[in-house]
């Protein structure tokens, strides 16, 4: 059974950020331990940390972990809103999230690709002009064109510096007790308000929006209990639809950071190669850190690894410790793309290997249905980003750990842009 423990470890983890989870069970195997679990306690619950494949099966699988009642509320109430698809289990979960994967993981995913890099090939002459650029600011407008364009949300172009800057704000204030989280929960408060209004409109038919967007099969979803969403919950869906795809900036800085300190994969991603933007995207989101952990909470006393969990205690997978495990990938802080390449075509990757969004079958299981999208746009703008011609000049590229979500300090300030001798990457 987990042992009972009097120390909290919410503080430590908080303060110590991605390197908390893995140096603990590091510490815990030389103990004695399991080299893949690790057992503490959090914001006063008992709590088992489990790491690698078998450790990600155990979390997603329902039998064992159950979503409902598990997020914190500071994560609920900045991330993902109240009343989300990631809060829901069983049917429910599984009628709401069919939603997101007709949506994220079919043919719109293209033309969401295509809406970004559009919006990208319009602002790359307007960097061009300025005297210096912050990358992972100007990113995220030109995911927030591109995505609202793609899923129906009217914008003007005056309205997308600040939706952009709220977009990112809830990613951003989502693991910190300091102003940023704060921030984070009065936009989050904001944006449904709209978000809430734009849906009431459509129903009522004071606006139109285009047949099978985003918004207009949000307005039209049936749950389970074949009710309409309430609007303030089908903003919350629309903002968990905008929100990830604005979060790719993260990934497009590091993806920055990465031809900075490994320029020979500048040339690969200029070549053509169909297969290695992919990869490269892979390694990225491999390799830098986002997202922690994740968790969920035994339902009834369940049992892993012969390691008996009660009823109601947390059971987190450590996302960071698991893609740098060097026993699952050769030289894990070494980024190194072809990792994810076999006969000059991307590999493939187990449901439970590679887990910076989550581990399973997002089509079945709680795992995010925008990965796929976060891997495209990532490929594509990757790919666009090593076709221009620009200077780094002096800035703090540092990324800490201790922060999260990390990023490059400085946000990957560039200057002297100017498109790449190929013109638009393709």
């Amino acid at each position: 059974m987990i042992r009972r423990l009097r120390l909290d470890n919410t503080i430590p983890m908080l303060t110590q950020g991605y390197a908390w989870f893995p140096d603990r069970r590091r510490a815990a195997a030389r103990a004695g331990g399991v080299r893949t679990a690790l057992h503490t306690r959090l914001m006063g619950r008992r709590t088992l940390g489990v790491a690698g494949p078998e450790g990600a099966r155990f979390l997603y699988d329902e039998d064992h972990v159950h979503r409902r009642g598990a997020l914190p509320e500071p994560v609920v109430s900045t991330l993902f809103g109240h009343g989300a698809v990631h809060t829901l289990d069983g049917e429910a979960h599984r009628v709401r999230k069919a939603m997101f994967v007709d949506l994220l993981m079919g043919s719109g995913t293209g033309a969401l690709v295509d809406a970004v890099t559009a919006a990208w090939d319009d602002a790359v002459p307007q960097w061009a002009a300025r005297p210096r650029v912050v990358l992972f600011d100007e990113v995220g407008r030109v995911l927030t064109r591109g995505v609202c364009s793609w899923a129906g949300v009217p914008l003007t172009e005056a309205e997308v510096p600040a939706l952009a800057r709220d977009l990112t704000t809830l990613v951003d204030g989502f693991a910190t007790g300091a102003p940023r989280h704060w921030r984070a929960r009065r936009v989050r408060q904001r944006r449904e308000a709209w978000l809430a209004g734009l849906v009431d409109d459509v129903r009522s038919g004071a606006r139109t929006v285009p047949a099978g967007s985003v918004v207009d099969v949000v307005c039209r979803h049936r749950d389970s209990d074949g009710e309409l969403l309430e609007p303030r919950v089908a903003a919350v869906e629309l903002l968990n639809v905008l929100r990830p795809t604005v979060a790719v900036c993260w990934f497009v800085a590091f993806a920055a950071h990465a031809l900075h300190s490994w320029p020979a994969n500048r040339d690969r991603l200029r070549t053509g190669d169909a297969a290695f933007p992919t990869a490269f995207a892979h390694e990225v989101r491999r390799f830098y850190p986002f997202a922690p952990f994740i968790g969920g909470r035994a339902p009834r006393e369940v049992e892993w690894n012969g390691v008996r969990v009660p009823a109601g205690a947390m059971v987190l997978l450590d996302l960071f410790g698991q893609n740098h495990d060097p026993q699952l990938w050769g030289d894990p802080y070494v980024f190194r793309p072809e990792r994810f390449l076999a006969g000059g075509e991307v590999r493939r990757i187990g449901p439970f290997e590679l887990v910076p969004q989550g581990a399973g079958d997002p089509r079945t299981g709680h795992r995010c249905p925008g990965e796929d999208v976060t891997v495209a746009l990532l490929a594509a703008l990757a790919g666009r980003l090593a076709a221009l011609e620009y200077v780094l000049p002096e800035q703090d590229l540092s990324i800490s750990l201790r922060r999260i979500p990390a990023r490059p300090a400085s946000r990957v300030v560039m200057t002297v842009v100017r498109p790449g001798p190929a013109g638009r990457a393709t």
